[in-house]
């Protein structure tokens, strides 16, 4: 199977976090226009991800925050943003680096994006698998077997997607799901 050198995948999810990025800016400069919201899906355990320490022992692997009608101080950087919810009635301030996101769902526009982690070889290529082949270590790079997470790669979601249970006390109406999720690996000639 041939290198892609240029990493299309990782191209494709800047591009897709992009869309993120700038719907969650145009929120937190003009609201929420219409019906929509956002079903927001985080690792809890991503670096960068603030959270109290009540939240991560109630979310240790993951969170699904909804942002609808009662959220504050959304804050949107070029990484991440910060916004301000309740939780069960207590008020929670969140910093989200934009890597942590594992779905973003906005189900009054019928639009999911579902990012999933995938697992790369530190510097990978051909030298790896010669020495690997040869039993003999290459010095002038890290051995195959130390794998470095590569940040999430998206795909696209069913366009009716059923979001998750929501954390955030606001429970929208939920879409009805069903549908199944789709990897563009399936359509690739092998």
């Amino acid at each position: 199977m041939a290198t892609d050198h240029i990493r299309y995948d990782i191209l494709a999810q800047d591009a897709l976090r992009g869309v993120v990025r700038t719907v969650l800016a145009d929120a937190a400069k003009n609201g929420l226009p219409g019906e929509h919201h956002f079903y927001i899906t985080l690792d809890t355990q991503a670096e960068g991800v603030r959270l109290s320490q009540r939240m991560r022992a109630q979310y240790p692997e993951e969170i699904t925050i909804v942002m609808q009608h009662e959220f504050w101080d959304l804050v949107v950087g070029d990484k991440g943003f910060e916004v301000g919810l309740s939780f069960g009635g207590v008020r929670e301030r969140l910093a989200v680096p934009f890597d942590a996101i594992k779905r973003f769902v906005d189900p009054s526009a019928q639009f999911a994006l579902q990012f999933e982690e995938v697992m790369v070889a530190a510097e990978g290529g051909a030298a790896d698998d010669d020495a690997a082949q040869s039993g003999k270590p290459d010095e002038t790079r890290p051995p195959a077997e130390h794998k470095a997470p590569r940040p999430l790669t998206a795909v696209p979601a069913p366009l009716n997607p059923a979001p998750p249970e929501a954390a955030s006390g606001d429970e929208p109406d939920k879409p009805a799901g069903g549908a199944e999720v789709v990897r563009l690996d399936r359509f690739r000639k092998k």
